[in-house]
């Protein structure tokens, strides 16, 4: 786990706690860094688990970009691929809801997800998502990293066929105060109501920029 200014925040993949310090080091007192400082160079170990997405029009999150060992657990090349097309049915509309709200209000999530392999394999995964602004100061693009939490042989193997998301929570750290009081994760929140994953992302990130603004 590693300590923000909120508290412990359950993050335990060194892949995801690397570049998660990395985009803070270069976003420096801003709320994202320009995706011109993201420098390859500076992180070559962490490059087969990396992602960019970017948004492509309303509601359309796409691969850019797509480290190796990404593909290689899907079993084909992502680049151009929709974000939600790895996910379960069911939840592609949520997923790209939740990742338009990361730009929109540049706050970087974090997620835990199983994977499902085409044969009934199951791992574990931990998936980062961090916003990256434009020259004209608009966020449009994501940095992440999708990072198994344990090793497995069969792991790019046999490929996945879908991730289902098990947990998901915002990353304050630009804060440096308490969060919210509901700090359940989100997707128990969701349980027993009829509001969608992404609109209590929405309600969460709204909650945080009023703590914010007091």
């Amino acid at each position: 786990m590693i300590r923000n200014g909120t508290g412990w925040c359950e993050m335990r993949v060194q892949t995801t706690i690397e570049i998660f310090d990395y985009w803070n080091r270069i976003r420096g007192a801003a709320d994202a860094p320009l995706k011109s400082q993201v420098e390859p160079s500076a992180v070559p170990h962490l490059l087969q688990s990396l992602f960019i997405l970017e948004a492509r029009g309303v509601g359309d999150i796409g691969f850019r970009l797509a480290g190796t060992r990404i593909c290689d657990f899907f079993g084909r090349d992502l680049r151009g691929e929709r974000f939600s097309s790895l996910w379960a049915h069911g939840q592609h509309a949520d997923i790209e809801r939740t990742a338009m709200g990361v730009m929109d209000h540049a706050l970087p999530a974090l997620f835990n997800a199983t994977g499902y392999s085409t044969v009934g394999h199951q791992a574990s995964f931990e998936i980062i998502m961090m916003p990256l602004r434009s020259p004209d100061g608009t966020c449009d693009r994501l940095l992440g990293a999708i990072a198994p939490t344990a090793a497995a042989s069969w792991l790019e193997i046999v490929p996945l066929e879908f991730l289902a998301l098990d947990r998901s929570r915002l990353l304050p750290e630009k804060f440096g105060k308490a969060a919210p009081a509901d700090q359940r994760p989100i997707n128990e929140i969701v349980a027993g109501k009829t509001i969608g994953f992404g609109q209590v992302m929405r309600r969460i990130v709204s909650q945080l920029l009023s703590a914010e603004a007091r």
